[in-house]
């Protein structure tokens, strides 16, 4: 399994483990989920600090013998939190049901912010003395598995997002909205590259936007705390203690200051912010146009005013904020209301105003269900004070919409290629073709490297795999522990037809395999002398073609072996009363079946990652055949502002980059849109029986 699929399982795995303890107690989502966010921090501090304790013990100066104490500053130097022992995690969960966890855990959290003036007031301590006892050992301990105790990089941190996210699907805070997904947070940091400087998020929420923004730092080998300074406002009090822990669980600090941003600028960053990025609440219609008129901040102008003194939509006011912080070089990044990008009248106004400036540099339109708490379709809006002078009066349009990962029956978001492949026509546009041609490069070399991996790579324990060659075993085991019964049955009986046309099958197989493997070994000889030029890689996607379709066909062929071994197993229970026969080990050919599927499944889905990787190169490629950036029909165009002008000042990106033709759909897989209707039906049968209990609890309430 792949690393990152591995975390996806441990954080499902915790996530239903603690949201069953919370269906469990009388607890609702919002009473809950401040005390899980408080734990999940712990551990991740508590992870943070054993990974450095002992690199800074072997540092301590020594007097008399002895080695000075360790101190806060000691852990600082290395990005984590000195714990004090009753604040480390495995003296929480060594408790027994006999102590006060609660106590304990408040003890904990207090001396934390004995020693962190920045956590002071933050952290979750009298939350926890609503919860059981009992419950609280279990949370401690589901919390603490073995496979994060050696678990290596930001897991935690991703954890603590993933459960920020499961709570914005439940509502659990402030309807949810405190929380924007992390896929269009990371797209708006990448575009916007904030390598150094003031990032100011007037309407943070949980922080996210810092700490995309920190991750784009890290990934450039740069230090964040040195290089970044986060600002922040936020109205609602809870949330800043989310977004302070969440900032803390990623090593990072930042000045969130309680406002109403409408009215309030306590930061006072007017004209001083390098970058600000956002996702604020969408058509607020009740900010009081009296308060806001001669706000610095509204440099164009108050859009339109109701007959109650209010603003009639306050998209763009936020819009007018985010570009008067902006410095003469400043950049921004923000979620908006699709509606806004068109609205008329005043709005319009407004909008005509600030394209006149020439500093909209790029609109990317993302289609609905990207959010957990609103299905509605949403924009991004980037802003650069320092546009190169031949685009000033250009915008680059992006329509995305029909770019998208399902996540579940209600949730998108991007993959990550899917992001590259976004973020590839924005290089292009900025004429860095260099990167364009790495991404290309990188898939093509990692194609390969999957293949490789079919027949031999480690798994996240290290521990060798072969995925095709362990399904061929697995399959002729199964086989073999058939063989006794198949040959006391004679040649004639009902399985020989299937017999027959399995072994042929597994005879194509095998030559296949082969003829993939030795195709493979021959592309990787001359992968190494691949030149990188931008035709050498449009003939290196041309010439991998027919790999990338034999590990399709291999793929079907592996879901075929299982299906036959599975008719011919059904046939001799069926048609030959096998089961009655002491020549049919029942227990056996049940395991071995198991086995055999669970090689199917993992030889299936490592084959698939080899087309999945080339179809990425080959999207780029046919799309930007040059290497540079082109009108390409429903996805993007450059467009002038005479054209903008002529469609009422409109920054809607599908009113000018048109729909994509028609397409046949040549990568359709019918099993795994059978999978995805049994993924739906999964999530349907869940609701349902939420439902149901919670129907029973209201009857029982009722006395019915």
């Amino acid at each position: 399994m792949a690393q990152l699929e591995h975390i996806e399982a441990i954080e499902k795995r915790l996530w239903t483990a603690a949201d069953t303890l919370r269906a469990n107690s009388n607890y609702a989502s919002n009473e809950y989920f401040l005390p899980v966010m408080g734990l999940i921090f712990l551990r991740h501090a508590y992870r943070r600090y054993l990974a450095v304790k002992d690199d800074i013990e072997a540092g301590l100066p020594t007097r008399s013998g002895k080695k000075r104490a360790l101190t806060k500053e000691d852990f600082s130097q290395k990005s984590a939190i000195f714990l004090r022992p009753q604040a480390q995690f495995d003296t929480l969960v060594a408790l027994t049901d006999s102590d006060d966890r609660a106590r304990a855990i408040i003890e904990a959290m207090e001396s934390i912010e004995a020693d962190y003036e920045n956590l002071r007031g933050v952290l979750p301590k009298s939350e926890y003395q609503e919860l059981d006892n009992g419950v609280l050992g279990q949370l401690l301990r589901t919390l603490n598995p073995e496979e994060l105790k050696k678990a290596s990089g930001d897991v935690f941190g991703r954890i603590y997002e993933y459960f920020l996210t499961q709570f914005a699907d439940l509502k659990a805070h402030d309807n949810g909205e405190f929380f924007t997904p992390v896929s269009l947070v990371s797209l708006i940091a990448h575009v916007l590259e904030p390598e150094g400087g003031t990032v100011l998020d007037p309407a943070c929420g949980s922080g996210g936007m810092f700490v995309q923004s920190a991750r784009f730092v890290e990934q450039r080998h740069q230090n964040p705390t040195e290089r970044l300074t986060f600002r922040g406002l936020e109205k609602n009090a809870t949330t800043i203690r989310l977004a302070k822990m969440n900032l803390a669980v990623h090593g990072l600090e930042g000045d969130i200051q309680k406002a109403i941003t409408y009215y309030e600028d306590p930061h006072e960053l007017l004209n001083k912010a390098d970058f600000v990025m956002a996702n604020p609440p969408f058509n607020v219609d009740e900010i009081d146009a009296d308060k806001v008129k001669v706000d610095p901040r509204l440099p164009f102008g108050l859009p339109g005013v109701n007959k109650k003194g209010k603003v009639s939509n306050g998209n763009y006011i936020w819009i007018s904020y985010f570009y008067s912080y902006l410095n003469e070089q400043g950049r921004a990044g923000f979620v908006m209301s699709s509606q806004a990008s068109s609205a008329g009248r005043d709005e319009a106004k407004v909008r005509q105003k600030l394209i006149e400036t020439g500093d909209v540099e790029v609109m990317v339109a993302i289609r609905s269900n990207f959010f957990y708490t609103r299905t509605v379709p949403c924009e991004l809006w980037f802003l650069n004070r320092a546009k190169p002078l031949e685009h000033r009066d250009k915008v680059l349009m992006i329509d995305a919409r029909h770019i998208y990962r399902k996540v579940t029956r209600k949730i998108y978001d991007f993959s990550p290629e899917q992001e590259q492949n976004l973020l590839a026509i924005v290089w292009l546009y900025r004429g860095q073709q260099e990167h364009f041609l790495d991404l290309v490069a990188g898939y093509l070399g990692r194609m390969l490297a999957e293949g490789d991996a079919c027949f031999a790579g480690n798994d996240d324990d290290g521990k060798a795999v072969e995925p095709l060659p362990e399904f061929t075993v697995a399959l002729a085991m199964l086989q073999q522990a058939l063989q006794p019964f198949l040959n006391s049955i004679g040649q004639d009986a009902p399985p020989a037809e299937v017999v027959q046309e399995l072994d042929a099958t597994a005879r194509s197989f095998i030559a296949d395999m082969e003829a993939f493997e030795g195709a493979l070994e021959k592309e990787q000889a001359a992968w190494k002398n691949q030149k990188t030029t931008n035709g050498a890689l449009t003939e290196a996607v041309r010439r991998l073609a027919p790999l990338a379709e034999a590990s399709r066909d291999l793929s079907r062929q592996t879901d075929l072996l299982f299906k036959l071994a599975g008719r011919l197993i059904e046939t001799c229970e069926n048609d030959c009363m096998a089961r009655d026969s002491d020549r049919w080990a029942s227990r056996e050919i049940m395991r071995l079946r198991k086995a055999a599927d669970e090689a199917r499944q993992a030889a299936v889905e490592q084959l698939k990652q080899v087309r999945y990787v080339h179809r990425q190169a080959r999207w780029l490629t046919e799309r930007f055949p040059e290497a540079k950036l082109r009108d390409v029909e429903g996805l993007v165009k450059l467009v002038d502002r005479a054209e903008i002008e002529a469609n009422d000042w409109s920054l809607t990106p599908g009113r000018y980059v048109g729909v994509a033709p028609e397409a046949e759909d040549e990568d359709f897989d019918f099993e795994e849109a059978l999978r995805t209707i049994h993924v739906e039906l999964e999530d349907l049968n869940a609701e349902a029986v939420q439902l149901a209990a919670k129907i029973k609890k209201n009857f029982g309430e009722l006395g019915i």
